[in-house]
């Protein structure tokens, strides 16, 4: 492979991390090269891990399991995810619900890279590096109520997918819900993803106020309960403000 190519797969896979899932045609109007050029870049970077086909379908791609491991490799990360692990388990052992911990990959997605498991016969389980929807999760809306406008209008633009009755497919909704969370300062998540799960959740923000994670209480939506979410709002959030500080 020649250096010009290689610079050109780069450029291919740090648009696909940026703008995932994405497709040939847009990804060479982004970057203003032939989609047969952008083609063969695709197809030499999922032979080797770094991207792959997005359910399947080889017509949209995301990073692949090189990809996400690199990143969850990282040293941020590891800073991330030794400085979460004490306010974790204090709000797992408080409320005795699993507790995840999950950070934002490219435009749409939430992935799962600590997990903290309720001692409940019922509950929760989701395997880590479990990719989720940040539009349909707490941990997720929470992370997006503290971006940039531009980050969430770019994710409004590319889609609102619709996985249960209760996910925000609206974006007037997204945009009021938003606003919702970041006054009371915490994310509820009610069957939106995945049937019969609750949660709520809190974003982790670095110290120049970006968000870098989110956190949250996850239960089987049998045991939530209205009454309770302003107070595992308060503990969620306080967790939250701990691994912030830690960081």
């Amino acid at each position: 492979m020649t250096m010009q190519s290689v610079v050109r797969s780069l450029r291919v896979l740090e648009s696909v991390a940026a703008h995932q899932p994405v497709g040939v045609a847009e990804l060479a109007r982004l970057l203003e090269l032939p989609k047969s050029t952008v083609q063969r870049s695709l197809t030499t970077l999922a032979e080797m891990g770094w991207i792959e086909p997005v359910e399947g379908e080889f017509t949209r791609w995301a990073l692949g399991p090189a990809a996400r491991q690199l990143a969850r490799n990282n040293i941020p990360e590891i800073n991330l995810r030794e400085a979460a692990l004490g306010p974790m388990q204090a709000l797992r052992d408080e409320t005795n619900e699993t507790i995840h911990l999950a950070v934002p990959e490219g435009l749409r997605w939430m992935v799962l890279v600590e997990r903290m498991d309720s001692t409940q016969a019922v509950r929760t389980f989701n395997e880590l590096g479990t990719r989720t929807p940040m539009h349909a999760t707490s941990t997720g809306l929470s992370v997006l109520a503290h971006s940039p406008e531009n980050r969430v209008e770019a994710l409004i633009a590319d889609g609102l997918e619709t996985y249960s009755p209760t996910t925000i497919g609206d974006p007037a909704e997204l945009r009021a819900e938003l606003r919702r969370i970041r006054k009371r300062g915490y994310a509820l998540n009610l069957r939106q993803f995945r049937p019969q799960v609750a949660a709520v959740g809190a974003a982790v923000l670095d110290r120049t106020g970006v968000p870098v994670a989110g956190i949250c209480i996850s239960m089987p939506d049998s045991r939530f309960q209205r009454r309770q979410v302003p107070h595992w709002g308060e503990l969620v959030s306080k967790a939250a403000s701990e691994i912030s500080g830690r960081l």
